[in-house]
C-alpha cells in the first residue's frame, strides 16, 4: 500500500471516529418531553406510533393550540378510526385535520407547510418521537423559516433508549435516524441553500 493508501485509511478511520462520536452525542442528547404545556397556533403530529397521537390529542384537548394536523395518515384510515386510536376527546371532531399525502419526513414538512399557510399560523407544536425530532425540526424549519416551531418529543413505546448501546434494535434505530438526520442537514443547509 502506497502513501496515498495510508492517507485514505487514516481518513476513513478519522471519519468513522467522528461519526461514532456524533452518534453517541446524538443519542445522549435526545430531547425530552417538556414539563410545561406549550402554546402555539397549531399542532402537527407525525404518524408513526400511538404515543404521538395520544400526546397530540392531549395537547389539543388542553387548549395548547387551535387545531391539530395529523400528517402522513394512511389513505385507508378514517377520522373515526384515528379518533379511537388516539383516544380523541371532544375537540377531535371539530379541530383535527388529517393529512394523507406525506410518506416521509420531508413530505410531512410539505404537508404541514400547506396547512400552516392555509390557516395563517405563525407557530406550531411539532409532535413526534424523541429520536425523530431533530430531523423533523430541520425539515420543517427549511420549509417554514418564519414559523416558530415548538418541539414536543414523545418517548416511543416499548423501546428503552437510555441503554441504547445494549439493545441491538435501539442501536440500529438510532444509527439509522442519525444517518438520516445528517443527510437531511446536508441537503437543507448546503444543497438547497447552496
Amino acid at each position: 500500500m502506497g502513501n496515498s493508501g495510508s492517507v485514505l485509511v487514516k481518513l476513513g478511520v478519522g471519519l468513522l471516529v467522528l461519526y461514532t462520536l456524533g452518534l453517541v452525542l446524538f443519542a445522549a442528547t435526545l430531547p425530552r418531553t417538556p414539563a410545561r404545556l406549550p402554546h402555539a397556533d397549531g399542532i402537527v403530529a407525525l404518524t408513526g406510533g400511538d404515543a404521538r397521537l395520544d400526546a397530540a390529542d392531549m395537547l389539543l384537548e388542553k387548549g395548547a393550540a387551535k387545531r391539530l394536523l395529523i400528517s402522513g395518515v394512511n389513505s385507508g384510515t378514517t377520522k373515526a378510526q384515528l379518533k379511537a386510536l388516539a383516544h380523541g376527546g371532544r375537540r377531535f371532531d371539530c379541530c383535527a385535520d388529517l393529512g394523507f399525502r406525506a410518506t416521509s419526513t420531508h413530505g410531512n414538512a410539505d404537508e404541514a407547510t400547506a396547512w400552516v399557510e392555509y390557516h395563517g399560523y405563525n407557530s406550531i407544536i411539532v409532535v413526534t418521537a424523541n429520536y425523530h425530532m431533530r430531523r423533523s425540526l430541520n425539515e420543517f424549519s427549511a420549509d417554514m423559516p418564519g414559523v416558530r416551531l415548538l418541539a414536543y418529543p414523545v418517548n416511543p413505546q416499548g423501546l428503552d433508549l437510555d441503554g441504547w448501546w445494549r439493545d441491538p434494535h435501539a442501536l440500529h434505530l438510532l444509527n439509522s435516524e442519525y444517518a438520516k438526520y445528517l443527510a437531511s442537514f446536508v441537503i437543507t443547509h448546503f444543497v438547497h441553500n447552496g
